[in-house]
């Protein structure tokens, strides 16, 4: 897909598609009165008839306009022009773009109106608007005979100057797109495609011609870091389980390394606490917060960052085999902690307690984790929003503000010490569950015993990683989830570093 900016009028565009807006309670915007005057005032007769666009998200399309160069004019409704909204309008966007990429070689010229430009800039737009159409116009029907859309030829954005910043927006805007389908595709992903082993090659060859070191640590390896509670998820699949790691050093050695550490289960029957199967289909997904990872690692690295990440991926299958791990076990973490196995599918917090460990021992300076962990988290917060966690307000601040600047969903859940109690073991350091009160919560408070005094921020992405049902501007399936706000994240430690 091709991108250009260019300041020339809408009507000297040619194009399959000219996608112009329009807003509430107005009758025409400047740009589509450009066109109108052209047209001799047809646009203005439309805008008082039925079927006029007239409410947020609504679209008219128009064929074979005369005057104009593109085949359709296409006018959709962005809301209120008097407080323009940079989500909702990346919604409609994204609507209207997989309805052109419909079908195959389509094209698509856009104008962005003067109210977006006056309250978000330039860059923001267009770093946003390449994204969307990266992301609107790529399928997850991974498995379908058919394609049901293609990668647009060609997107003009029109009314802006070409210059090298609004072209460095847009690669970033690009890139971000392609790291964002990156994690939907390998979460979408069937469980007989996508498990340790396949996994760990994908990550590992998706990133290492891009300055990312890669290692994967085989079952033989995983025992050798005496990653007991990791090993003892894996120990029901037929299926040995990897631990990748990724590290890029964009940085100098001076500057703080970034940990980020993804659960990695590819498939979750629930081991012996078996699941029933309404609530099994799903959980290919449960690897969501590995792919989120390696999104995130993925657009640092092209976007060559200056920053330093460690990336530790733990990858199992949780299965009933004979050799599964059964109730009542006492593990033996990696950091030496003993825990009492009472739920089998309290299994997501076994992993990462390892990989954290090892990301604590690898000198990481600052953790995020990433994981589908609690059903808990989804009923106390919903589908939409991503649960935050942390032994450190600040790096949580940071990482609630860069959610907001990217317009991404998040809450904050307490941390305090009394949720630990529901923890305690007669026989072990701690148990792997609590009660069914706080879940979410004491799942974080069991991973804070991995962490030492490392600052490390906890994402629950249960409800925000994966989406059963289509919206307007994405498929069912893997949502991408936290990728952006985290490289927004990282770039803005850059940018605090430099100053």
């Amino acid at each position: 897909m091709k991108f250009h900016v260019a300041e020339a009028s809408p009507a000297e565009i040619a194009a399959s598609w000219l996608i112009v807006g329009c807003f509430e309670g107005e009758s025409l915007s400047p740009e589509l009165m450009e066109l109108d005057e052209l047209l001799g005032g047809q646009l203005s007769r439309l805008s008082t008839r039925d079927g006029w666009p007239s409410k947020r998200g609504e679209s008219l399309t128009l064929h074979d306009v005369p005057s104009i160069k593109a085949d359709r004019l296409l006018i959709v409704n962005y809301g209120d022009e008097s407080s323009p909204d940079l989500s909702k309008t990346y919604e409609i966007l994204s609507g209207v773009l997989r309805k052109v990429a419909s079908k195959e070689k389509q094209s698509a010229a856009l104008t962005i109106p003067a109210c977006l430009i006056e309250k978000f800039g330039e860059t923001v737009l267009l770093e946003r608007f390449a994204e969307c159409a990266t992301t609107a116009c790529a399928s997850q029907a991974i498995y379908r005979k058919e394609r049901d859309r293609f990668e647009l030829t060609e997107v003009n954005i029109l009314g802006l100057p070409e210059s090298p910043s609004n072209e460095e927006a847009i690669q970033r805007g690009r890139i971000l797109g392609e790291s964002i389908n990156l994690t939907r595709e390998l979460v979408n992903r069937h469980p007989n495609d996508i498990y340790p082993e396949t996994f760990a090659a994908r990550a590992v060859d998706a990133v290492v011609s891009h300055g990312v070191t890669g290692k994967i640590l085989d079952e033989h390896l995983i025992e050798n870091e005496k990653m007991g509670a990791l090993m003892a998820v894996a120990r029901g699949s037929a299926r040995p389980p990897r631990v990748v790691v990724l590290e890029y050093r964009g940085a100098g050695e001076d500057s703080p390394t970034i940990g980020l550490v993804g659960k990695g289960v590819t498939f979750d029957s629930g081991g012996l606490s078996l699941k029933p199967s309404a609530s099994m289909i799903s959980m290919k997904a449960d690897m969501a917060g590995a792919a989120t990872v390696l999104g995130i690692v993925h657009a640092c690295a092209k976007l060559e960052l200056p920053v330093n990440i460690l990336a530790v991926i733990g990858l199992v299958e949780n299965m009933t085999g004979p050799s599964a791990y059964k109730l009542g076990e006492v593990l033996t973490a990696r950091n030496g902690t003993t825990i009492e196995v009472h739920n089998t599918d309290a299994e997501g917090r076994l992993v990462l307690a390892d990989a954290l460990s090892y990301a604590v021992d690898h000198k990481a300076d600052r953790l995020i984790d990433f994981a589908t962990l609690t059903g808990a988290c989804v009923v106390a917060l919903g589908e939409e929003l991503t649960g935050a966690f942390t032994n450190q307000q600040e790096w949580c601040d940071q990482v609630i503000q860069a959610t907001r600047d990217s317009d991404e969903l998040i809450w904050q859940l307490p941390m305090y010490d009394f949720y630990a109690d529901q923890l305690k073991s007669d026989f072990a350091d701690c148990k792997n569950i609590g009660t069914r009160w706080g879940g979410a919560i004491t799942a974080a408070k069991f991973l804070e015993k991995f962490v030492d005094d490392v600052p490390w921020v906890h994402l629950d992405i249960a409800g925000a990683a994966y989406s059963e049902k289509e919206c307007a501007s994405r498929d069912a399936g893997g949502t991408g989830a936290m990728v952006r706000s985290i490289v927004g994240l990282l770039s803005s430690l850059n940018e605090e570093s430099s100053k």
